[in-house]
């Protein structure tokens, strides 16, 4: 039997220990990767079979073709609120329930102008789509930790108008968390500038934050804010704000052609962006 030196036991304690630090590092590594979907304004509508059938298309779709999402996003306008009681919230909820992956919704214009007046309102939304324990709401807002990042569900929009705006109480909640310095992504419904160069005031009012300076001022001046996502306007636009990605992804209710639904995927590795526009078919 071959006579082991101290040197030599000590080299291969060494060796054998260094395994569970790779192991370690790797799964860092892995926990730094946050893959998901962004979809907003679907529209989805009871009176509309089509839109209904859309959003079963949207699941399958995912389910079959992106398995490992860590989670889904719907940036409001998810269904129209012109149900009579709770009957299309509780409809798109059953249908997203079927995602193999959690899901997390801000509310947009459609979820905050009922029409008629028994439709959901606020207290109602929360209830549906805010009671997940991952959460922690302040107001009509939320806040997400996920591997090592913040995903800030910010509610931007005034009761029974189109037109929207962040409260003093949600900026002072979106203040706090990125004071924390941790990587964050935000995810609301009106867009931040006005990307379509849109020259019609009562437009650009409709669809711009209308404290859009405000908010800028406020939000992105820190570095850990790694992009924004937002909808509205149903027209798809990639730019910057100091650094920061400022996404608005292309209204699920535009398909390019027959079935052809949009989405944006996203992935994040080491703060690094990669994302694109993706279609169910």
């Amino acid at each position: 039997m071959e006579k082991v030196t101290r040197r030599g036991f000590m080299k291969g304690a060494l060796a054998m220990s260094a395994f569970p630090f790779m192991s370690q590092a790797e799964e860092t590594k892995r926990a730094e990767s946050l893959k998901f979907i962004h979809v907003t304004d679907s529209h989805m509508d009871l009176g509309d079979d089509e839109s209904v059938e859309a959003m079963k298309l949207m699941v399958k779709f995912v389910n079959t073709n992106y398995k490992d999402l860590d989670f889904v996003l719907f940036g409001g306008d998810n269904f129209n609120n012109n149900a009579k009681g709770n009957s299309d919230a509780v409809a798109f909820k059953e249908i997203i329930a079927k995602l193999h992956c959690p899901t997390y919704l801000v509310r947009g214009n459609k979820e905050s102008f009922a029409k008629p007046d028994k439709s959901i309102d606020l207290d109602e939304f929360k209830t549906l789509f805010m009671s997940d324990k991952a959460f922690s709401v302040s107001g009509k807002d939320w806040l997400l930790k996920k591997k090592g990042y913040q995903i800030l569900g910010l509610d931007s929009c005034i009761e029974g108008a189109n037109n929207g705006l962040y409260t003093k109480e949600t900026l002072s909640f979106a203040k706090t968390a990125l004071a924390t310095k941790k990587p964050t992504i935000i995810l609301n419904h009106h867009p931040y500038t006005n990307y379509w160069k849109g020259t019609d005031p009562e437009d650009i009012h409709k669809y711009v934050l209308n404290n859009t300076d405000e908010a800028q001022k406020v939000l992105f001046g820190h570095d850990n804010l790694l992009m924004t996502l937002s909808g509205h306007k149903h027209i798809d636009s990639v730019t910057e704000i100091q650094k920061t990605k400022v996404i608005v992804t292309r209204g699920f209710i535009r398909p390019l052609d027959m079935d052809m639904y949009p989405m944006r995927y996203v992935e994040i590795q080491n703060n690094e962006i990669n994302e694109k526009l993706i279609y169910t078919t």
